[in-house]
C-alpha cells in the first residue's frame, strides 16, 4: 500500500512545464507512424521509429478525426439507440487513444524539454475536446433518450453498465449546466490540466537538481559497501572522480537515511526530500496547490456538490467523504498510538548510546534499523543479497502461473521504450499470447519518481467482435546493478514489484468488450485490490524459497532469516501506518474545504495534521508541495483508497489463508469475479461475488499489528 501507482485511470497525468519552445511539426503526415495502426508484432508501439515531431500533428489529426466521428453520431437522422449512440461513442477516437497511449506514457518515463512543450500544447486541446463532447446538448439528448427509454431487460451486465456509466459521465461532465456555467467549467478544466503539468514538472526538476556530493570518505561511515559503490559510480557518471554522489531518488535516499552515521548529512538529505516544491523560487508549488484546490472546489459547486471530496467519491465504493474519513480516523488513531510507543523505544536506544540527541524525523530510519537489528538480529542489507531482480521477477511470474495458469516468454524482438527495459509475451495455458508486458526498472533523469502500471493499449473487442490484446507496462525506480553486483532489491522494492505486477494482472487478465470498462477502469478505492493482494505472496515462505536465492552462491534463503522476517513483520508499523494514513487525511482535508482557501499552505498542513494526531517526529509521506498523487495525478480526494483496499486485500488474501496459498477454486473465483471483469459490475457486487460477505477490517489490523 505504500507504493506510487498510476494505472490507466490516471493516464492523463502529464509531466511538463511552461516553456517558450515550439516543437517543429515538419514531419509529413503520410510518414507519421502514430496515425495508422502500428505495423509491429501484436501492434506494440514502434518506439524506435516514433519521432518527437510526430506528436503534435498526430494529436491535431486524431482530435479532428474524433470530432468528425462525434458529429456523425449527432447528425444521425435515425432515432437514438444503444448501437448508434452509446456504442458509437465507445468506438470513436481510436486514433486519439493510440496517440495518447504512447505520448502520455513516454512523457512520464522519457521526459524532455520538447516533450514538456508538447504536453503544454496538447493537454488543453485534449481537455477541451472532452468538455466539448460532454457538454454537447444534442449528443447528450441522444444519450439521455437511450438511458431513459430503453428496455434493458435481457441485456447482459456489461451493456447495462456501459449505458449507465456513459450517462453519468455526461452529467458529471457538465451536460446539465446552463451555457454560462458550461463555459466556466471548460475554463476550470483547462486551467487544472495546465496546473497539474506545471506541478509535476517542478517536482521532477527539483529531484534532478539536488545531489549530495561527498568528498571525505569518513562521511560515508555506516553505509553498506554496496551503497558506497553505487554512489561512487553515480559520481563517476557525472565526471566526479574519487567522490560519492547521493540523490533524493528513493534507491539512494532511503539507504542513506537508514545507515549513514553522519547525522548532519542525514538531516540535509531528509530536508532536501521533504522540502521539494517549497523553496519560494521558480519551482515552488505552494501557489499551485492553492489554485488547484480552489478550482476543484469551484468545479464541484458548479456541478452541485458541497466539496470536491463529495464530487470525487460519488462513484467510489466509499460513496461519501464521511465513510472514507471514518476509516482514516480509526486507523490513524491506532497507528499514532503505536508510533508514540515506538518513539519511546528509539529514544531509549539513542540515550543508551549516549548520542545526546532528541529523535528527529531524519533519525527515525537510522535508529529503527538499529533497533530491528538489536531486537530481531535482522537488517535490510542481510536480506538484499537474496533479492536479485531477475530472480524476484521470475518468482513473481511463477506465482501468476500457479494461480492463473499463464506463462511469460521474454521477447527480444519487440521494440522497447528504453535500452534497459524488457518485453514479455504473456501466454495462456493453450499457448496463445493474451497480452504484452513491458518492464522498465531503473531510475533515469527523464523518468519521474515512484512506480506505476499503465497501458499502451487496453484490452477490448472491436466492432466486429475481435479481441484486442492489452499492451501493459510496469515502471519502477529500483537500485541499479553496479560493476561487481547485479541489481539487488530491498524488501520494500520486492513488494513494490509484486504490487505493480498485480495492477498488470488486472490489465492483462481483462476479458471485456468495451475498453472504457476494461482492465483497471474501476473505482479508485477498488483499483488497488489486485495490486495490494499480490504483495502478500511476496513474503510467504513457500514463495520466497522460489526466488530468494543468494546472488553469489545460489543458496536459498535460510529458514532462520525467513523466521526473523516473520517475527519482525509488524516492527515499526506504527511509523509506517502513521505517515501513510496521515497523507490520506491531508488529501481529504484539502478537498473538503467549503470556501476558497487563501491561507498559508504550510501552516494549514501543519495544523490539520497535528489535529489528526501526527507527532512532530514523523513527517507525512507526501507533503502538499510534492503530493503528486493528488495535485499531479488522479488521486484527488482518493489517496484514502490505498487504506480502503488494504482492508479489502487483507480480507481477500484471508480467503487463501483459509484454504491454501494457491487454492485453485479461490484463485479462479478471484480471476473470474474481479481480475477479468474490469468495471463491468459495481465494485461492491464484484467483492460480494468473490467473498460472499461484506469486508472485515480484522485481517488488516492483525497483519499490521494494530489490533
Amino acid at each position: 500500500m505504500n507504493k506510487i501507482i498510476l494505472s490507466m485511470a490516471s493516464l492523463m497525468i502529464i509531466l511538463g512545464a511552461c516553456t517558450n519552445q515550439t516543437p517543429k511539426t515538419v514531419q509529413p503526415m503520410t510518414d507519421n507512424k502514430l496515425l495508422k495502426p502500428f505495423e509491429t508484432p501484436y501492434g506494440v508501439p514502434p518506439f524506435d521509429q516514433i519521432k518527437t515531431e510526430d506528436y503534435l500533428p498526430a494529436f491535431d489529426s486524431a482530435i479532428a478525426e474524433k470530432r468528425r466521428e462525434i458529429e456523425a453520431i449527432v447528425s444521425n437522422s435515425e432515432p437514438a439507440t444503444f448501437e448508434n449512440t452509446i456504442e458509437a461513442l465507445e468506438y470513436a477516437g481510436s486514433t486519439l487513444e493510440r496517440v495518447s497511449g504512447v505520448f502520455f506514457n513516454l512523457n512520464e518515463s522519457n521526459h524532455s524539454e520538447e516533450m514538456e512543450a508538447i504536453s503544454m500544447e496538447v493537454s488543453p486541446k485534449v481537455t477541451a475536446l472532452e468538455d466539448e463532447i460532454f457538454m454537447n446538448d444534442a449528443l447528450f439528448q441522444r444519450v439521455k433518450t437511450v438511458f431513459e427509454t430503453t428496455d434493458t431487460t435481457g441485456w447482459n451486465h456489461e451493456k447495462k453498465m456501459l449505458l449507465t456509466k456513459t450517462y453519468k459521465h455526461f452529467v458529471r461532465g457538465g451536460a446539465n449546466l446552463n451555457p454560462n456555467d458550461k463555459q466556466k467549467l471548460q475554463e476550470i478544466n483547462k486551467k487544472l490540466s495546465l496546473l497539474s503539468i506545471k506541478f509535476e514538472s517542478n517536482i521532477l526538476k527539483e529531484t534532478n537538481n539536488y545531489s549530495l556530493v561527498i568528498e571525505n570518505e569518513a562521511d560515508l561511515a555506516g553505509l553498506p559497501e554496496s551503497v558506497k559503490i553505487a554512489a561512487a559510480e553515480e559520481a563517476k557518471a557525472r565526471g566526479l572522480e574519487n567522490k560519492w554522489v547521493f540523490t533524493i531518488q528513493k534507491p539512494s535516499l532511503i539507504p542513506f537515511l537508514t545507515y549513514a552515521e553522519n547525522r548532519n548529512l542525514r538531516e540535509q538529505m531528509f530536508k532536501a526530500y521533504t522540502t521539494k516544491g517549497d523553496h519560494n523560487d521558480s519551482l515552488d508549488n505552494k501557489a499551485l496547490v492553492v489554485e488547484i484546490v480552489n478550482l476543484r472546489l469551484e468545479k464541484a459547486k458548479l456541478l452541485g456538490y458541497p466539496t470536491f471530496a463529495h464530487y470525487a467519491l460519488e462513484e467510489s465504493m466509499a460513496k461519501t467523504p464521511e465513510r472514507a474519513n471514518e476509516l482514516v480516523t480509526n486507523v490513524l488513531k491506532r497507528a499514532a498510538e503505536r508510533a508514540k510507543k515506538e518513539l519511546v523505544e528509539l529514544q531509549k536506544l539513542a540515550d543508551s548510546e549516549k548520542a545526546g540527541i532528541k529523535i528527529e524525523p531524519w533519525d527515525w530510519w537510522f535508529y529503527a534499523e538499529k533497533l530491528r537489528k538489536q531486537q530481531y538480529d535482522l537488517s535490510e542489507e542481510e536480506l538484499r543479497p537474496y533479492f536479485k531482480l531477475e530472480n524476484v521477477r521470475n518468482g513473481m511470474f511463477d506465482v501468476a502461473t500457479k494461480l492463473y495458469g499463464i506463462t511469460f516468454r521474454k521477447n527480444t524482438e519487440l521494440p522497447v521504450m528504453d535500452a534497459e527495459a524488457e518485453a514479455f509475451d504473456v501466454l495462456n495455458s493453450k499457448g496463445d499470447v493474451i497480452a504484452i508486458l513491458y518492464s522498465d526498472y531503473y531510475p533515469r533523469s527523464s523518468k519521474r519518481a515512484g512506480a506505476w502500471m499503465t497501458a499502451y493499449r487496453k484490452q477490448q473487442r472491436d466492432a466486429q467482435g475481435n479481441n484486442i490484446i492489452p499492451i501493459i507496462s510496469q515502471t519502477t525506480n529500483f537500485t541499479k546493478a553496479t560493476a561487481d553486483k547485479p541489481s539487488l532489491l530491498s524488501m520494500d522494492e520486492v513488494e513494490t514489484l509484486f504490487h505493480e505486477f498485480g495492477h498488470c494482472l488486472h490489465g492483462m487478465m481483462s476479458n471485456c468488450n468495451y475498453q472504457s470498462l476494461s482492465g483497471t477502469d474501476v473505482p479508485r478505492d477498488f483499483v488497488e485490490l489486485p495490486s495490494q493482494i499480490m504483495e502478500n505472496w511476496a513474503t510467504e515462505p513457500e514463495v520466497m524459497k522460489t526466488y530468494a536465492k543468494h546472488y553469489q552462491t545460489g543458496e536459498v534463503i535460510p529458514d532462520e532469516l525467513i523466521a526473523k522476517m516473520q517475527r519482525s513483520s509488524t516492527f515499526n508499523q506504527g511509523f509506517v501506518a502513521t505517515e501513510f494514513v496521515a497523507a490520506a487525511a491531508l488529501d481529504m482535508y484539502w478537498h473538503s474545504i467549503e470556501e476558497p482557501f487563501s491561507g498559508n499552505v504550510n501552516e494549514f498542513e501543519t495544523k490539520v495534521l497535528a489535529e489528526a494526531g501526527l507527532i512532530p517526529q514523523i513527517v507525512v509521506r507526501y507533503r502538499s508541495t510534492y503530493y503528486s498523487h493528488i495535485f499531479g495525478g488522479g488521486y484527488a480526494a482518493g489517496y484514502y483508497s490505498y487504506l480502503w483496499t488494504a482492508v479489502l486485500d487483507a480480507d481477500a488474501f484471508g480467503a487463501f489463508q483459509e484454504t491454501s496459498l494457491f487454492d485453485q477454486a479461490t484463485a479462479q473465483s478471484f480471476l473470474h469475479n474481479i481480475l477479468s471483469q474490469g468495471g463491468t459490475w459495481e465494485a461492491d457486487q464484484m467483492w460480494m461475488k468473490f467473498r460472499g460477505r461484506q469486508p472485515k477490517i480484522d485481517y488488516y489490523l492483525k497483519r499490521q499489528g494494530l489490533e
